[in-house]
């Protein structure tokens, strides 16, 4: 195994244990016994050695263009702190949107990357990482993170430059918005998970890209209650449509399990795909460039590729880089799905109204 060193994070205490948090519960690692004549001097905080995995060589997998939108995607093979450096869209800062879902550090069973590091580890490399990504945006390109509860406060904190370190550029929250799903993991000890953050911020400088007549929803005024009102509209919508609010539910946003026709067997964190559609028709235009540094089983790279963007991707295991790469050339299964449609939480209690048209005046 590799070692690393990892720069002491703001958020710790001198001497606390390392440790690590999965759904809310923190976790102590007992660190393993150094052999004689090695290790940390004793009542030293400054660095902190983590074993890795080897790190594979970084490279260009696979480069190909769509058939139908000409759109291109290039898909890299290694760590993206890596890899994200010498990518030419990036070294350019002319990435539109980047959409980051990354190891939650949950000790899953990941095919290659150790998603145990003890907490402070964890925290630089996230931070790590989005600045790569923040320096390879444009002006006005936007960042989306997916993050669990664990690390959300942290990252918000961070890409608002409260913290002792600081991004690499300015960085305007525009939205915390929560991806809401049904089966969360079973608890008894405390409520049970049911959302991930979906951290939306905006690189300052420019105008930034925002579409929200693509990925409009049915009002509850209309679904509901068959209210007229929302048939005139004042705000340039079109009549009884809405801009989605910041709670993402409804048909085709659960988890992505069980018999789920867009399921990928061999991966067991994947994201629904109206949530990427949703990301990346309003964030960003066709021919625009979208990154995503953990590719994983591909979703976002699938939707923004068949919308008409050129993607770029990176992944750290080269059988998930594979199978990605295989689902993008296959295309999306529910393109379009969500769009339009209502997530209203009741059913219908009134039937919309048609108004009376007045009769001509008499002669």
């Amino acid at each position: 195994m590799a070692t690393r060193t990892v720069r002491e994070n703001v958020f710790d205490k001198p001497d606390a244990p390392e440790s690590y948090v999965r759904n809310g519960i923190r976790k102590d690692v007992k660190p393993a016994k150094p052999k004689a004549g090695t290790g940390t001097p004793k009542g030293s905080t400054s660095k902190v050695e983590v074993e890795t995995p080897p790190v594979p060589e970084a490279r260009l997998f696979k480069s190909w263009n769509h058939l139908t939108t000409g759109a291109e995607a290039s898909v890299y093979l290694g760590d993206c702190r890596t890899l994200l450096p010498t990518i030419p869209e990036v070294k350019r800062s002319t990435l539109d949107l980047v959409f980051a879902d990354p190891p939650f550090n949950w000790s899953r069973g990941y095919d290659e990357w150790n998603d145990k590091m003890p907490e402070r580890a964890y925290l630089d490399f996230t931070f790590d990482w989005i600045d790569l990504c923040v320096n390879g945006l444009r002006p006005g390109g936007s960042l989306w993170i997916n993050i669990p509860d664990d690390w959300a406060a942290e990252i918000v904190c961070y890409l608002k430059g409260r913290l002792d370190r600081k991004p690499p550029a300015l960085m305007a929250m525009q939205n915390w918005c929560a991806w809401h799903y049904r089966f969360g993991q079973n608890a008894v000890e405390r409520f049970i998970n049911s959302k991930v953050h979906a951290l939306y911020f905006i690189k300052i400088g420019r105008e930034h890209t925002w579409n929200p007549q693509e990925v409009l929803e049915e009002s509850d005024r209309r679904a509901i209650y068959g209210d007229l009102r929302t048939e005139s509209k004042k705000d340039g919508m079109p009549p009884g449509m809405r801009v989605p609010m910041d709670v993402w539910y409804g048909k085709f946003w659960g988890r992505v399990q069980g018999n789920n026709k867009e399921r990928r067997h061999y991966h067991d964190n994947q994201l629904p795909e109206v949530y990427l559609e949703r990301v990346v028709r309003a964030c960003s235009n066709a021919g625009d460039t979208v990154l995503d540094p953990f590719l994983g089983s591909g979703t976002t790279g699938v939707v923004a590729h068949a919308l008409g963007r050129k993607f770029i991707g990176c992944e750290f295991s080269e059988q998930n880089a594979t199978n990605a790469v295989e689902r993008m050339k296959a295309g999306p299964i529910r393109l379009g799905a969500s769009i339009g449609q209502s997530s209203a939480i009741f059913e219908q209690r009134r039937v919309p109204r048609v108004p009376r048209k007045k009769s001509p005046a008499a002669d």
